[in-house]
Formats: C-alpha cells, sequence, structure tokens
C-alpha cells in the first residue's frame, strides 16, 4: 500500500493536535502493516503557488485548442503541479491532515488542491465526464478545530470541499478523525475529544491495515 500524506499545519507535533492526530495513525497503520510506502508533504516546507493564468493556460487551452502549444513561462508554471500529481498518481491512499481555519481549509491546502486537480494531470476530460488517472480509493481526513461540529454541519466548509473536489475525480470513500472542541477558552473537555479523536485515527489505521491484506 502507498499513501500521500499532504499536511497543512505550520506548526510542531507538540503543539498541533491534527498532527498528534497524524502521528497516532501512522502509529498504529505502520505497526500493524510496516511494508506500507509513504510519501510525506509538508505543504509549509514544499509550499504551492496560487493559481496563476500562466497555470491555467497549461492545463486548459489544450483541452479546448488540441494544437495549443503552451509557452515557455505556462510549462514552468505547471512545475509544482506536476510533481505533485506524480506522487498523487503512485499512491493507493490520501491521508490529508490539517486544522479548520474560519470554517474551512487552510489556504496552502487549497492552493495544493488547485495545483493538483486538473486536466491531463489526474484525470482527463471525455465525452462521458472526468475519467481519473490516479488508483486512489480511499482518502483520510486527519482535522484538529477549535469549534464543536455536528454531522452535516452547515459552518464546516472544509468536508465538502474535500469531498466535492475529490469526488470529482471518483474518489468517494472518505473516512474522518475529528479532534474538535479544541479551543479551551470555550470548551473544558477538549482533552477527552482529543483523546476520542486518537482512537478514532487508530481505528482507521486498523481498518486500512486489514484491507491491505485482502
Amino acid at each position: 500500500m502507498n499513501i500521500l500524506h499532504v499536511c497543512a499545519n505550520p506548526k510542531s507535533t507538540e503543539e498541533s493536535v491534527s498532527k498528534q492526530l497524524a502521528a497516532r495513525f501512522f502509529g498504529k497503520l505502520m505497526e500493524l502493516n510496516p511494508d506500507v510506502e509513504l510519501n510525506n508533504v509538508d505543504l509549509y516546507q514544499d509550499k504551492p503557488p496560487y493559481y496563476s493564468n500562466d497555470l491555467y493556460r497549461r492545463m486548459w487551452m489544450p483541452v479546448f485548442d488540441e494544437t495549443y502549444e503552451p509557452s515557455k513561462a505556462e510549462e514552468a508554471a505547471a512545475h509544482y503541479a506536476t510533481k505533485q500529481a506524480e506522487l498523487f498518481k503512485t499512491a493507493d491512499v490520501l491521508v490529508l491532515t490539517m486544522p479548520m481555519w474560519n470554517f474551512s481549509a487552510p489556504a496552502v491546502m487549497k492552493a495544493w488542491m488547485d495545483q493538483i486537480l486538473a486536466p491531463g494531470l489526474v484525470f482527463e476530460l471525455t465525452g462521458d465526464g472526468p475519467k481519473p488517472l490516479h488508483n486512489i480509493t480511499t482518502m483520510v481526513l486527519l482535522v484538529a478545530s477549535g469549534g464543536i461540529y455536528k454531522e452535516d454541519d452547515e459552518r464546516d466548509a472544509l468536508t465538502r470541499q474535500v469531498r466535492s473536489a475529490f469526488g470529482f475525480i471518483d474518489i468517494s470513500d472518505l473516512r474522518i478523525a475529528w479532534a474538535d472542541g479544541q479551543n479551551p477558552l470555550f470548551f473544558n473537555d477538549g482533552e477527552i475529544r482529543r483523546e476520542m479523536a486518537f482512537e478514532a485515527a487508530e481505528d482507521l489505521a486498523e481498518e486500512l491495515a486489514e484491507e491491505s491484506q485482502e
């Protein structure tokens, strides 16, 4: 099993609950399946550029015009996207680790998604709709938030964004471990909620380990 792990948190693991979730998830997974191949992408160490007109033209103009030849600037603009897409296409499982900021994903995670979710990289457009150019069937979302959110909470733009964006390229199996209520100014049970999320993360790891051996 090959896993691509993309992390969007600038804090150290000691300060970051979402990174602690990832540590528990991968610790359990590697314990149960030491043969897992893991590629880690830290978006604060390898920052994605924001979407540019050159990148747009490189990715989309050939879709509209098969004879279109990208300029050197347009090819250069696609360097990060191409590199990340290669990691994406070697993976069987995608794991995203992040906090919720202002009810959604950190901007750096959205920027990474904008880079790779492009025609010719991880999908192609056909008369029947988008056709995946990857092997990922399962996503794991490891999230921490200050607030508390019920399932399908209208304030939760993070989950809806991730589900919709990756569902477009036929990744519909989304599994979540979420440490909510982590703001001590508003909630006094953050530690209990954190431990419950750690257990959920380890349960997800056990599920993946079992599935990889079937």
